[in-house]
């Protein structure tokens, strides 16, 4: 399994991403300051950790990847199918774009997102030197959010989708990801016949239903024309030594982060 441990930081990559153009890699919960039930990594500034701390773990989690925080660039992650196009750091002072994707062709700029079971996708096109990193939860993924990263990396940067490598990373499982009817009906309409292999049947009466959102968004960037995707095949809720679960811990939790840049 591809982790690397640098002082008390625990990290994890993307095989097929190993480049020397790029840093990349998805902070597990190992090695921060916080209390529980935010122990240790905590990298969300939303779910109630004391701020100060939170901000310890992020110095850290950047140190630790040889990143600049103030190269940092981030959005207020809303569920949808926003994609936000940057060339330089969010001031920390300035407001959150609300998105679920960002991309970049910007070398020493770092994109930034946090995660506790939706889906981290990271793109890169090595051939126009571009990145993006996406967001994925149900709802992102039925509106398409990874395609839509795609379709814009197209018309921004040129990128061709054949050239593209992505990352699927740790997120909530199949076996644990139980869906109600809204979610059923979403998935069916968004993918029409291929829903048939993204749900899977979870009682012996048939009522209860499971989504697979690593083979949807997977299956979503094999539409858009991306033939190199890695899957990490990590649910977050079977490893909370590791990675912070929204389903897994009851709501009441940390977030962990990813990162991806291009090197200067």
């Amino acid at each position: 399994m591809p982790f690397s441990e640098i002082g008390t930081i625990k990290t994890y990559y993307f095989e097929s991403l190993a480049s020397e153009g790029l840093v990349q890699a998805i902070f597990t919960r190992r090695g921060g300051v916080s209390q529980t039930p935010w122990a240790s990594l905590n990298l969300g500034g939303t779910v109630g950790d004391n701020p100060v701390d939170v901000q310890e773990n992020r110095q850290r989690a950047f140190q630790s990847i040889e990143v600049s925080l103030e190269r940092m660039y981030d959005v207020w992650q809303v569920h949808s199918d926003k994609v936000v196009i940057t060339d330089k750091p969010r001031p920390a002072a300035q407001e959150h774009l609300k998105a679920d994707a960002i991309l970049t062709n910007r070398p020493g700029l770092a994109l930034f997102m946090r995660f506790a079971d939706c889906v981290p996708v990271f793109l890169y096109d090595p051939v126009q030197k571009a990145v993006g990193l996406v967001h994925a939860g149900w709802r992102g993924t039925v509106n398409q959010i990874t395609g839509r990263a795609v379709q814009t990396m197209q018309r921004v940067y040129g990128t061709k989708p054949q050239d593209i490598v992505a990352g699927i990373g740790p997120s909530i499982g199949l076996h644990h990801y139980e869906v109600g009817r809204e979610v059923v009906d979403q998935v069916q309409q968004s993918f029409g016949e291929d829903a048939t292999g993204l749900l899977q049947s979870s009682s012996s009466n048939g009522h209860g239903v499971k989504l697979d959102l690593w083979r949807a968004n997977r299956l979503v960037l094999e539409r858009s024309g991306v033939r190199q995707v890695e899957v990490s095949g990590i649910c977050t809720a079977c490893h909370l030594d590791d990675w912070y679960s929204h389903r897994g811990e009851a709501g009441r939790t940390g977030r962990f982060g990813a990162v991806i840049q291009l090197t200067d």
